[in-house]
C-alpha cells in the first residue's frame, strides 16, 4: 500500500466523525461535506508524519474550516426567522430515520441527542461560541487546542463555551427520555390537528411553546410563541397531519408529510415534561426535494 493510499484509508476511518462535527457547526449536509473535503485537502498537503494524534488534528482542522465558512457565509436571500434577540434563525437540515430505528450510518451523526431545537440554538450562537461549545462539550477537545483555532486564550475560550452552554441549557433543555411517551404526545398532537380541536392542541402544548417554520425562498417563514398562538395554526397543521408518516427526526419522534412520493414538510417535536416545548417545521421545497425518504418507504 502506498503512503497516499494509507493516508486516504486513515482519513476515511475518521470521515463519519468529521461529518458529525461539521453538521453540528453548519447545520447543512452539503456544507458539512464541503468542510470535510476541505479537511482532506489540508491533510493531503501537510506532512502527516509529523501529526501525533491524527484524530485530534483532523477534528480541529474541520472546526477551523467550519469557522471560516460561518464567517464568510453569504446572506440568505429568503426572509429569515429571528430569535427573541434579533439573531437570524434557520432550521438545520433534518436527519430522517424510520420511526422505529436509526440507520447505523446516522448514529454518529446523531450522537449526543442533537435534536432540531438544539441545532437551532447552536446556529444562533456566534461562530466562536459555537465552535468552543461543539468541540469541547460534544467532542471533548481541550480548551488549549480550541483556543489556537479561534485565536483566544484558553481562559477566554472556556468562557465562550460556558456562555454557550448556559444558552443551550436555557433554550433547549433535554427532552423526555421515554421515546414511546414522546411518540404518544406526537400522536395526540396529530389527532387534535386533524380534528381541528383547539382545546386538545392547547392541552398538548407547553404554555411557552415555540413554533418555527422555515419555508426558504419560496414559502413564508414564521416564528410563533405560546400555546394559544401556536394552536391557532390548526388548519395548517391539519393539512400536514393528514399526510403525515411517523418518523424519527434527528433521532426523536416526528413526522414527514408526504404527497405523491414527495415530502411536503418535516415536523420535529421537542417534548419536555410531557408537552411539546418546540415545534420545528421545514417547508422549504428546495431543501425538502433533497431529502432521502427511503427509510420511510422501505
Amino acid at each position: 500500500m502506498s503512503e497516499k493510499d494509507f493516508l486516504t484509508q486513515r482519513f476515511e476511518e475518521h470521515r463519519p466523525h468529521l461529518r458529525a462535527v461539521a453538521y453540528r457547526m453548519l447545520g447543512s449536509f452539503a456544507e458539512a461535506e464541503d468542510a470535510v473535503q476541505e479537511t482532506w485537502f489540508k491533510l493531503s498537503r501537510s506532512d502527516a508524519g509529523e501529526v501525533g494524534n491524527l484524530g485530534g488534528w483532523l477534528t480541529t482542522v474541520t472546526g477551523r474550516v467550519c469557522l471560516d465558512m460561518l464567517r464568510s457565509r453569504a446572506t440568505r436571500h429568503e426572509e429569515p426567522l429571528h430569535d427573541g434577540e434579533g439573531r437570524v434563525v434557520r432550521l438545520p437540515d433534518p436527519v430522517i430515520s424510520a420511526a422505529d430505528r436509526v440507520d447505523p450510518e446516522q448514529e454518529i451523526l446523531l450522537a449526543d441527542s442533537v435534536g432540531i431545537a438544539l441545532m437551532v440554538v447552536l446556529q444562533a450562537l456566534a461562530p466562536a461560541e459555537r465552535l468552543a461549545f461543539v468541540l469541547h462539550d460534544m467532542f471533548h477537545v481541550p480548551f488549549d487546542d480550541i483556543a489556537e483555532v479561534i485565536d483566544r486564550t484558553p481562559a477566554a475560550t472556556r468562557q465562550l463555551a460556558s456562555r454557550a452552554r448556559r444558552r443551550v441549557q436555557g433554550q433547549a433543555p433535554a427532552p423526555d427520555s421515554d421515546v414511546a411517551a414522546r411518540r404518544r404526545v406526537v400522536d395526540a398532537f396529530l389527532a387534535a390537528a386533524r380534528g381541528g380541536d383547539f382545546d386538545a392542541l392547547v392541552a398538548v402544548l407547553d404554555p411557552d411553546v415555540v413554533a418555527r417554520s422555515d419555508g426558504g425562498a419560496l414559502r413564508p417563514s414564521a416564528l410563533r410563541r405560546g400555546a394559544a398562538e401556536v394552536a391557532s395554526q390548526a388548519i395548517m397543521f391539519a393539512r400536514f397531519a393528514e399526510a403525515a408518516l411517523p418518523a424519527l427526526v434527528n433521532g426523536t419522534p416526528g413526522v414527514v408529510a408526504v404527497a405523491d412520493g414527495r415530502a411536503m414538510s418535516v415536523m420535529a417535536f421537542t417534548i419536555h415534561g410531557g408537552r411539546v416545548t418546540a415545534l420545528d417545521i421545514l417547508t422549504d421545497p428546495e431543501r425538502l426535494a433533497n431529502l432521502d425518504l427511503s427509510a420511510l418507504t422501505d
